[in-house]
């Protein structure tokens, strides 16, 4: 007995607390990640955006949740109520999945696997099912049409992500996650002499290139602008989700923004050096890895944010000769 309980129940129980945590403070994140969406946006077109819930607005997503949570969920009566409930679902399960392998920090992650990249590619693959489940289960052209562009928008794009990665993978020589972060350790500032400069020894560097192709399949892969086709307002009016309302729609908007936080802590850890400081010294090596890394992954974001705001959306054969 004492056995099964070191071996399998303890670490077990350790493992789920660990993974309720992570969930917590991720969807906390993306609460803020969300108004900071909102807030930015508003600041290029010279608005205020969000202010009236909280000051300067802090409450307005949690204001947003409650609002979701108590509106009554209608479901169209000729869809297949199993699959339309399932959909949002999946889409959420699926996206808080994948940060099992994220390390935020040295030895700060819920399962350091050999094969973390492999995984959050198998899992982010994955995500297509709940778009093309739920457009289809909704019984509506315009649903249906949202996730057959989706389809053809996210699966063709996660292949450049996939060559991508593939070149990290030549650099380090492991699909471990904490061993590609390790790796940028070393590199150009070293060869240089400037062992200090560590900013220069990331992969942004030598795989500038790379990292403009998998920061713009990024924005693909989360249907992200310009490349929103999949839930176009403008013309499919939210695309997969239009028959969607209230906690569903809630789901899909939640598990499509913490996609987005995962490709921007994938992109911090691939080619921003993790956790890892910017410069090898005092004060810069006293901050915490995990700050460090959640900068990285804000300035991403801001990068996604900034592309919503000033680029404007392709036209769907614009789209598809990119695809060719």
């Amino acid at each position: 007995m004492a056995d099964l309980w070191s071996t399998y129940l303890l670490p077990l129980i350790w493992m789920v607390a660990q993974s309720l945590f992570m969930m917590a403070v991720l969807l906390i994140i993306i609460a803020y990640i969300l108004l900071a969406d909102r807030k930015i946006w508003a600041a290029v077109q010279l608005r205020r955006g969000p202010n009236v819930v909280g000051g300067f607005g802090l409450l307005q997503s949690f204001a947003d949740l409650l609002k979701f949570m108590i509106k009554e969920p209608v479901i169209p009566a000729g869809a297949d109520k199993v699959l339309f409930l399932l959909a949002p679902f999946l889409t959420v399960i699926l996206s808080l999945a994948a940060w099992a392998v994220i390390p935020v920090a040295e030895g700060w992650v819920i399962a350091d696997i050999n094969v973390g990249i492999l995984y959050i590619f198998a899992i982010s693959s994955l995500g297509v099912y709940g778009v093309i489940i739920g457009g289809w289960a909704s019984n509506s052209k315009y649903p249906f049409l949202g996730a057959l562009r989706s389809a053809a928008q996210m699966v063709s794009y996660e292949v450049s992500i996939g060559f991508v990665i593939i070149t990290v993978l030549l650099c380090v020589g492991s699909l471990n996650l904490t061993e590609i972060v390790n790796a940028q350790k070393d590199g150009l500032a070293t060869m240089l002499g400037l062992p200090w400069l560590t900013i220069l020894n990331w992969f942004w560097l030598p795989l500038f290139p790379m990292f403009v192709v998998f920061f713009i399949s990024a924005l693909a892969e989360t249907n992200r602008p310009p490349f929103d086709l999949p839930e176009a307002e403008s013309e499919l009016v939210a695309g997969f989700m239009v028959e969607y309302g209230s906690t569903p729609y809630m789901m899909f908007m939640l598990g499509e923004y913490v996609a987005i936080a995962l490709m921007c802590s994938l992109t911090t850890l691939l080619f921003l050096g993790g956790w890892l400081p910017p410069f090898d010294f005092a004060p810069f090596t006293w901050v915490p890895g995990v700050v460090w890394f959640t900068l990285k992954a804000f300035l991403v974001f801001f990068m996604f944010a900034m592309v919503k705001a000033m680029v404007p959306r392709y036209r769907y054969d614009q789209i598809g000769r990119a695809h060719v």
